[in-house]
């Protein structure tokens, strides 16, 4: 067998693992449901187009080109009776007046009002709720998925320390083509589940009459979060499966793996507080660490020239091979030792494991 096929049958195992675990799938579908109702439920929960009882005149055809529900009644008296029984939302009558119960319908109104002619100083300008929203859907995707998945595969790598598969396994292939599939594999369901989600969301909001330029708003920033995203996840999936080397025990994951936590926070609140910021979030789409995140948040706001992307997912590819190194020479140190806890010097220092496999 070759290192090839050892990667690739280690990542196939990997994923198999996975799609039959209950906890993953239920998961998996909790987020779909999740998000298809954040996509729809404002929609139906919004209610159709008010319902309004009027005259036949010109009101009646203006309300009605507006969408709204129009009621053409005799004279303003069985209009506003409409109103009281609840029959209909709203009422217009002679002045022009409307008449409602309890709730202004802004809607009624503004299809009255005339409108004046609107210059638009800065066309291209991001709806503040969107520049909101953007970085922090960005921003929690990243971290989301690294903190879940990179703990899935440290408990899986310790898992196979402490029942002793890991002899079994470094024996038949080579422990960088373990830790290699491992990452790969991780990559491909985490990949897998975010693109599931995307769809999901899309087609909920396509099937909520959602904006369709709001897709190609985001298209640019979305399709270069792509590469980022999985550049930037394989290099911290290399030091999560260090250090589930690292321990023997599932219960001493949690402070063994505490710098990659940071690591991994450090951009989602760093997006989140700063991404008003031009200096910090340029600085910051260079940084390996928060650039996932930081460089599609650029180029969504429209910060970003067309070079900087490729040079930042350079930086990043560079960073990812030098963090695949190291945490393969920690992973290597560290996988055969069972007397406890691992430090990170000693996994540095030592390559017996390394030797032994090689």
């Amino acid at each position: 067998m070759t290192t090839l096929d050892a990667v690739r049958l280690v990542a196939a195992r990997e994923i198999r693992v996975k799609l039959r675990d209950r906890t993953f799938l239920f998961g998996t579908l909790f987020f779909l449901v999740i998000t298809a109702g954040a996509a729809i439920l404002p929609a139906l929960l919004g209610g159709g187009p008010s319902s309004v009882a009027v005259v036949q005149g010109p009101e009646a055809t203006r309300l009605s080109a507006a969408g709204l529900e129009v009621r053409t009644v005799a004279d303003d008296a069985a209009a506003e009776r409409l109103v009281r029984d609840g029959d209909v939302d709203a009422a217009v009558v002679a002045g022009p007046r409307v008449l409602a119960m309890d709730d202004s319908p802004d809607d009624v109104v503004d299809a009255l009002s005339t409108r004046p002619e609107i210059a638009l100083l800065d066309p291209n300008a991001v709806d503040p709720v969107l520049a909101y929203l953007v970085p922090f859907a960005f921003a929690f995707v990243f971290f989301f998925t690294s903190l879940t998945f990179g703990l899935q595969i440290a408990q899986s790598v310790t898992e196979e320390k402490q029942t002793r598969v890991v002899e079994i396994l470094v024996a038949a292939i080579p422990v960088r083509a373990l830790l290699a599939g491992k990452v790969i594999g991780g990559a491909v369901l985490a990949f897998g589940q975010i693109t599931l989600i995307a769809v999901c969301g899309f087609v909920g909001a396509r099937v909520a009459g959602g904006d369709g330029n709001l897709i190609s708003l985001l298209g640019p920033a979305i399709g270069w979060f792509v590469p980022f995203f999985v550049v930037g996840f394989v290099m911290l999936a290399a030091l999560w499966a260090a250090v589930g080397a690292l321990v023997n025990r599932q219960e001493d994951i949690g402070s063994a793996s505490m710098p990659v936590q940071m690591a991994v926070m450090l951009p989602f609140f760093a997006v989140i507080f700063l991404n008003d910021n031009r200096l910090a979030m340029t600085i910051m789409s260079y940084l390996p660490v928060t650039s996932p995140t930081a460089m599609p948040v650029r180029l969504f706001h429209g910060d970003a020239a067309g070079w900087e992307p490729l040079l930042s997912l350079a930086i990043l590819a560079v960073s990812a091979l030098v963090m695949l190194a190291i945490g393969a020479r920690i992973y290597e140190g560290s996988l055969l030792r069972t007397n406890g806890k691992t430090r990170f010097a000693t996994a540095w220092r030592d390559r017996e494991a390394a030797r032994l496999t090689s």
